[in-house]
């Protein structure tokens, strides 16, 4: 799957930041087949238009640590998305996912967002490109997910994404604000459009917004 570090639970992108000033932290449980993938990816953004995100991963297999994951990750807006209107960014970083052998893989991608009905409807748009450095290969990475807003609070989220080579990947989910802007919980079903049993996973997962900070 594209490298892309989302807002939770979307691995598609948006054109949108950790709020001025302020620090995020998302975290989730990724449970495929027997292996459980722990993720914890704090985020800060201190001037305003530059976030900065460094985290990674804990993987075990039958309650045992088998391997783990880094990722750091810099994104910044061309133009903020506004309602009923479009945003436009850029996020370059490193990640390794869990299970890899070899460096983290470079990458960076343009994620582009649009807001529809108020924004009842935001469909986000993910382009780039990854350097597989255990093959020394480029690959294109995609992704287009949407949002839809089912309550003041809650969310269903749909996408699909993937690279110029292989199967492409999908996932569906719901986020719930507990606390407006501060607290969210999340979960997901997704899998690969070419093998749904055998590639199923689910992901549960908590966000935390702090106030101004800086």
């Amino acid at each position: 799957a594209p490298a892309a570090q989302a807002a939770r639970p979307m691995v598609t992108d948006d054109a949108r930041l950790t709020d001025g000033g302020a620090c995020q932290l998302e975290s989730w449980l990724h449970l495929h087949g027997s292996q459980h993938e722990l993720w914890a990816l704090p985020a800060c953004n201190p001037g305003g238009n530059l976030e900065l995100t460094l985290g990674g991963a804990l993987a075990y297999a039958d309650s045992r640590q088998e391997s783990g994951a880094a990722v750091i990750q810099l994104k910044t807006l061309f133009k903020p998305l506004e309602t009923n209107g479009y945003g436009v960014g850029l996020a370059v970083g490193y990640a390794a996912q869990p299970g890899s052998s070899h460096d983290a893989n470079p990458y960076f991608y343009v994620p582009v967002s649009f807001s529809l009905a108020d924004d009842r409807l935001v469909i986000h748009t993910n382009l780039g490109v990854t350097r597989e450095r255990e093959n020394s290969e480029n690959r294109l990475t995609w992704g287009l997910g949407s949002e839809i807003q089912m309550s003041a609070r809650s969310y269903l989220i749909a996408e699909t994404f993937g690279q110029d080579k292989g199967t492409p990947f999908f996932q569906v989910g719901v986020r719930h604000w507990i606390v407006p802007n501060h607290v969210q919980i999340d979960t997901t079903y997704g899998s690969r459009f070419d093998g749904i049993s055998e590639h199923h996973w689910f992901s549960i997962g908590l966000r935390l917004i702090s106030p101004t900070l800086f």
